[in-house]
């Protein structure tokens, strides 16, 4: 009986610990996953790094769930080799972190050249995004916010 006590209290122990290892904000944790899946394109490895295996994505483009996501955007990625996005701001409130985004597709169609802006929403615990929105739209070919007077 000791000895299971013993071995629950472990367990235990080494759950908390392995928490506790995470002295990263959900604005850190985001701006490392954005990092390495949009910026270096390295699809499997972020999301095995940063996002929890029972991850839900709210996207209509792509599956749900983390393996599922993986293999949606290793094949997108493997298929557009010309797409490109900055990251122009991350804010965070508390769990919640939004990133704001412009992509382009250096090889493509007219439309396609004007690029989109995306915004995302994910949700952290700990060190990884539990769960993702996101917001895809064209951006116009003249900007509504031309900063004209008139």
């Amino acid at each position: 009986m000791r000895l299971v006590a013993t071995a629950i209290a472990l367990a235990l122990t080494t759950t908390a610990a392995q928490a506790e290892d995470c002295k990263l904000t959900p604005k850190q944790v985001v701006s490392n996953f954005m990092d390495e899946f949009y910026i270096q394109k390295k699809v499997r490895s972020s999301f095995e790094r940063w996002v929890d295996p029972g991850y839900i994505q709210h996207n209509p483009y792509a599956a749900t769930g983390r393996e599922a996501a993986i293999g949606f955007l290793e094949k997108f990625v493997a298929e557009n080799p010309g797409q490109r996005t900055t990251i122009h701001r991350i804010i965070a409130d508390g769990n919640l972190v939004a990133v704001h985004s412009h992509g382009w597709m250096e090889n493509g169609d007219a439309a396609a050249k004007r690029g989109f802006a995306v915004v995302d929403i994910f949700r952290v615990e700990g060190c990884k995004v539990m769960e993702h929105w996101d917001v895809l739209s064209p951006v116009p070919e003249t900007s509504a916010n031309t900063n004209t007077m008139f």
